[in-house]
C-alpha cells in the first residue's frame, strides 16, 4: 500500500476466521470471515483514513461494509467476494441478500463504492449508464445478474468506463496463465460518478495471487472523526402514554438490529445494539422541546439561535443570522421589561388607593 500509495484496499478471500479488527504498522484491518478458513473479506485503511472510521458492519464471510466519516458527506465501501461459477443458486441468491442489507445501511446521499471478485463477467457490451464499453470478455450469466442488481441500485461499473489497453483490464488469469478474464470490478452510485477519476488493474504487481488489482482513484476529500457532545433529549415520557409509538418503536428497533446482522465481538454487538435504538428514537419519538432560559425569549428567537448553530460552517450566513436574533432578542427584552414596569406601576398605584 506505501508502495503503490494507497489509503484504502480491498482484500476478497481473505480465510480469516471470526470477524473484527486489528491495527499493524499504523494501518487498520477490518475483516470479515466464517467458523472456517476460506471465503472472507476485508478492508485495510492507512493511518489517515482509519482516523475517520465511524463503524464497520461483517454481514457475512463474502460482504463487508465500513463507513468513513466524510466532508460534506460520509463514504460508504463494500468489499465482496462472490460464489464462484461451482456455488448453487441458492449461494448466488444469498450473496445479494447480503449486499442488499449492506447498501440498506447506507443513506441514499452518501457516496457508495463496491469493491471486489464478483465472479461475473460483463463484457464489452454497453448497457445504458451502467456498463461502459471498455469491458472484456464475453458476457456471462453472472454478468447479467451483476448487470441486473446495478440497474436496481443505480450503480455503475467502474472499470468499464475507462478507455485501456487488454491488459489494464484483465483481472484474473486461469492455472496455467491459459486464459484472462475480468471480474474483479470497481463500482460506485451513478450520482458520484465524476467522483471515481480513474480504474485500471496493474498486472505488473507482485501480490502472490492469481488475481491482478484493481485501482482506483477517487476524489473525497475526508475528515477526522471527532464525536462532539450531542445532547438530545427525547420525550421518553410519551413511551408510557402512547402505545402507538411504543409499539412502533420497539418494531423499528428490532428491525434495525436484525438488519446489521450478527456480530462476535462483544463491542461490535453494542455498537449495533446502541445504533438501532437511536436510529429507531430519531424516527419514531419526538424530540423534547427546547426551553427559553430567559423569560422575555420567545418561540421565535429559539428558533433562530438553532438556525444559527446550523450555518456555523457558512460564516456569511451565521452572521446575518446573528444579527436578525440580536435584533429580535434586543427587541423582545425590552418589551418584556417595559410590561414589567407597568405591572409594577399598576400594582403601586393600586396599592395607594387602598
Amino acid at each position: 500500500m506505501k508502495r503503490m500509495k494507497l489509503n484504502i484496499l480491498g482484500l476478497s478471500e481473505v480465510r480469516w476466521k471470526g470477524a473484527g479488527k486489528i491495527t499493524s504498522g499504523g494501518h487498520k484491518i477490518i475483516y470479515s470471515g466464517g467458523t472456517e478458513s476460506e471465503k472472507g473479506v476485508g478492508i485495510i485503511v492507512d493511518q489517515t483514513a482509519s482516523k475517520a472510521i465511524k463503524g464497520y458492519w461483517a454481514l457475512s464471510d463474502r460482504v463487508l461494509l465500513v463507513k468513513i466519516a466524510g466532508k460534506p458527506v460520509d463514504l460508504n465501501i463494500i468489499q465482496v467476494y462472490a460464489p464462484t461459477a461451482n456455488s448453487n443458486d441458492e449461494d448466488l441468491d444469498k450473496f445479494y441478500n447480503d449486499l442488499d442489507t449492506a447498501k440498506t445501511q447506507c443513506k441514499s446521499q452518501d457516496p457508495l463504492i463496491i469493491m471486489g471478485d464478483f465472479n461475473a463477467k460483463v463484457g464489452t457490451e454497453k448497457v445504458d449508464d451502467i456498463v461502459g464499453k471498455h469491458g472484456l470478455g464475453i458476457r456471462n450469466k453472472r454478468g447479467e445478474k451483476l448487470i441486473e442488481w446495478c440497474q436496481t441500485n443505480n450503480i455503475i461499473v467502474g472499470n468499464t468506463w475507462f478507455q485501456q489497453p487488454p491488459r489494464r483490464k484483465w483481472t484474473w488469469k486461469s492455472p496455467g496463465d491459459e486464459t484472462r478474464n475480468q471480474i474483479d470490478y470497481m463500482m460506485i452510485s451513478k450520482r458520484y460518478r465524476n467522483a471515481l477519476l480513474l480504474a485500471k488493474t496493474y498486472p505488473s504487481v507482485d501480490c502472490y495471487s492469481d488475481h491482478v488489482p484493481v485501482l482506483g482513484k477517487f476524489k473525497l476529500k475526508l475528515k477526522k472523526n471527532s464525536k462532539p457532545f450531542t445532547n438530545i433529549k427525547f420525550d421518553l415520557a410519551i413511551l408510557k402514554t402512547n402505545q402507538t409509538i411504543r409499539e412502533k418503536y420497539q418494531i423499528s428497533v428490532q428491525s434495525k438490529f436484525e438488519a446489521l446482522g450478527d456480530a462476535e465481538e462483544v463491542e461490535q454487538q453494542w455498537e449495533n445494539f446502541k445504533s438501532a435504538i437511536m436510529e429507531a428514537a430519531t424516527e419514531v419519538i419526538p424530540k423534547v422541546k427546547r426551553k427559553a432560559k430567559q423569560k422575555w425569549m420567545t418561540e421565535e428567537i429559539l428558533n433562530l439561535m438553532e438556525e444559527r448553530r446550523c450555518a456555523k460552517g457558512n460564516k456569511e450566513k451565521y452572521e446575518q443570522i446573528h444579527k436578525k436574533m440580536q435584533e429580535k432578542c434586543n427587541k423582545s427584552k425590552e418589551n418584556w421589561i417595559n410590561e414589567k414596569c407597568k405591572e409594577i406601576e399598576q400594582q403601586r398605584n393600586h396599592a395607594l388607593k387602598h
